[in-house]
């Protein structure tokens, strides 16, 4: 229990350093206000955790910014707080459920009242910061948000997992340093069109299922309409309005037949506007695929043999550490323990793809 307060406490001044970074970047004035808002929440938030340890007689853990949030506020920077908005909203979504969780199970008032104030918090959070973005809902419950960082982040870690097994097999099986470079290249090339086209399908048959979806509730509102009201009602009224409220509310949506069916695809179906296009998203998961493969090859290309394989393994093993490390600002883990698990998976597949080059070599 200690550590998971220690965890919280953390995240709390790792929330109002970010919100405090991205209030000193932002141009414009409205955004501006909102982020220095949640900043002052969030230190209530680390307030109300100071409060809990000292009720406790617990010693307050040492802080300073986690690396994740260092990496988050570094690209704020460069590419403006659009960049990791989404970031953010699943982020504040975490921690509504985490926060849930820690109410459920606490056995004194006072931490459950803690922990119901800040996940409440944490949800305004998440839905103001999801209005940025021009989306509405419990953004919370939305995966796969990222955008185009995700797409870039996922597609370099497939091509340099996948490409660096398969140079490491060429290698096992002991043959020139061109057929290394030629099989890498290939390798690299099938990887990028593969992890393109996947990524592009992908992408165009979850628009096309959400279309259908859309296009269904279109139908079911214009032949059904009473039933769709009654729909509409009963889900405002499980997300905590009351029963009246949430019929006179849905009566009122129900008279525009367009503001109907954006109520329903969002309040029902959690659909909201894609990040990136099919064919961006094809695009760029492809070319981010394509320089992740390289990574192993380029020794080969500059090196002699022997300088170029220790090469090849030092480079490629500390791009695993850093696409891992990348990876935590998805997943919200530790930018060590995502590093490290990512390391131990980049070694495990170069060690079999070796062990497979030379026993190929040997029986074959």
């Amino acid at each position: 229990m200690s550590e998971s307060w220690d965890h919280h406490y953390r995240d709390e001044q790792d929330a109002a350093y970010l919100y405090d970074a991205l209030a000193a970047i932002e141009p414009d004035a409205d955004r501006r206000q909102l982020f220095s808002k949640l900043a002052t929440v969030e230190r209530k938030h680390v307030d109300r955790w100071v409060e809990l340890y000292e009720e406790h007689s617990r010693p307050l853990p040492t802080h300073s910014p986690s690396l994740r949030t260092r990496g988050l506020v570094w690209i704020a920077r460069r590419f403006g707080a659009n960049a990791i908005l989404p970031l953010i909203v699943a982020e504040e979504g975490r921690e509504v459920e985490s926060y849930l969780r820690i109410a459920r199970r606490a056995d004194q008032k006072r931490t459950q009242e803690t922990a119901m104030g800040i996940a409440a918090d944490s949800a305004v959070h998440a839905q103001e910061l999801s209005a940025l973005l021009g989306r509405e809902g419990e953004p919370w419950h939305t995966p796969g948000a990222g955008g185009y960082l995700r797409s870039v982040v996922y597609g370099f870690n497939d091509g340099l997992t996948a490409n660096f097994g398969l140079v490491a097999g060429v290698i096992g099986a002991n043959v020139p340093p061109h057929i290394v470079i030629i099989t890498g290249i290939a390798g690299a090339i099938a990887d990028a069109l593969s992890m393109g086209s996947s990524g592009y399908l992908a992408a165009k048959s979850q628009s096309e299922v959400q279309a259908h979806q859309i296009d269904m509730e279109r139908h079911e509102i214009r032949m059904m309409p009473e039933i769709e009201e009654e729909e509409l009602a009963l889900i405002y009224e499980a997300r905590g309005m009351p029963a009246d409220r949430a019929r006179e509310l849905a009566g009122q949506v129900m008279k525009d037949p367009s503001q109907a069916l954006a109520a329903k695809v969002r309040e029902e179906l959690n659909i909201t506007a894609a990040d990136i296009s099919p064919l961006a998203d094809g695009l760029v998961t492809g070319i981010a695929t394509a320089v992740g493969a390289f990574i192993p090859i380029l020794p080969f290309v500059l090196l002699a043999r022997g300088s170029a394989s220790w090469t090849s393994l030092t480079i490629s093993m500390l791009a695993h550490f850093a696409i891992g490390a990348a990876r935590s600002l998805f997943t919200g883990r530790s930018v060590w323990a995502s590093g490290r698990d990512m390391f131990v998976v980049g070694f495990g597949v170069a060690a079999v793809g070796y062990a497979i080059g030379e026993l190929i070599v040997r029986f074959f």
